[in-house]
């Protein structure tokens, strides 16, 4: 029995994204002993996975810090394959660290399975991550909803769409204004249907103030496990948001979906996209503070 790491250490929406590659990987090598090495966010999720016998953290130590480099290079060794998913400047350094192993699939310089595409900077994150497991000699498996995600979290009665209204703090440009959040969820609610807000319990400010214009909006913000927001998520009707990781989990989760882009980030090398054909609805503004509720309400459901 081999013994493999992949390595995929973050953020959400990017973890999400490699669901495919770890299926697929999973699925290549049936019998073997997998290891995820991801930061501690992730962890829970990657557990209740069904494609890693074993979840080790990172907690992403600074490579000058010589006893931190010493721990992170004992975690590295002793695989037979390593898959780094990460394809960054920092895991790009794992390679060394793991003393140069025979067969790795990444970007670091030498090693033996790269994914030298001169395009990968240029393709949307699913695809390339398809092309980096074709490059190492696996078969990439078409997506699939998590089964294991289906079922979990708090059960809301009725009909209710999900609302995503936060994003990178560092980057605000890529938040459309809560107001406008605010008045699609005044509009679910004239239509029957409960607006449902989710996020971290950092964006709990940005559903109290929603909640301050639509009271009878929910504020799940913060009060959720990542295994339980997939289980909110499969169950909405619709979900609406920024370019922020709960709606990559939304579109693994095949729900439809309407994500907001910015000239901050391109849609085309990281929009979430759902599994069937027409889930998904972008819409690209260079500047979200000019996109008007109106665009929205008239996709929602009736």
């Amino acid at each position: 029995m081999s013994r493999i790491l992949v390595i995929k250490l973050g953020a959400l929406g990017d973890f999400v994204q490699a669901f495919g590659a770890f299926a697929s990987i999973r699925a290549a090598f049936p019998n073997d002993h997998i290891t995820l090495l991801t930061t501690p966010p992730f962890a829970e999720l990657a557990q209740a996975a069904p494609w890693f016998d074993e979840v080790t953290t990172d907690r992403r130590p600074s490579l000058k810090h010589p006893v931190a480099l010493f721990r992170l290079s004992r975690t590295l060794h002793g695989f037979d394959r390593i898959f780094d998913l990460q394809t960054s400047g920092r895991s790009k350094t794992y390679f060394r660290l793991a003393g140069r192993p025979r067969n790795w699939s990444g970007i670091s310089s030498g090693c033996c399975h790269p994914h030298a595409n001169p395009s990968r900077n240029e393709m949307h994150t699913l695809a390339r991550l398809d092309d980096q497991l074709r490059a190492a000699g696996v078969k990439p498996l078409d997506r699939t909803v998590p089964e294991w995600l289906r079922g979990h979290g708090p059960k809301i009665q009725g009909r209710y769409v999900v609302l995503v209204p936060g994003a990178a703090p560092h980057r605000p440009q890529k938040r459309w204004p809560v107001t406008r959040f605010a008045e699609v969820a005044q509009t679910l609610f004239r239509r029957g249907i409960t607006p449902i807000i989710v996020g971290s319990a950092t964006e709990t400010p940005l559903a109290e103030q929603i909640r301050s214009l639509c009271p009878q909006a929910v504020d799940l913000t913060g009060k959720t496990s990542l295994i339980e927001l997939g289980g909110v998520l499969d169950r909405a009707e619709q979900v609406i948001g920024n370019d922020t990781g709960p709606m990559h989990l939304a579109a693994a989760m095949d729900r439809p979906i309407i994500a907001l882009f910015s000239e901050d980030s391109d849609p085309r090398l990281t929009a979430p996209l759902a599994l069937t054909p027409g889930r998904t609805t972008i819409l690209d503004v260079p500047d979200l503070a000019l996109l008007p509720a109106s665009r929205i309400e008239a996709l929602l459901p009736a």
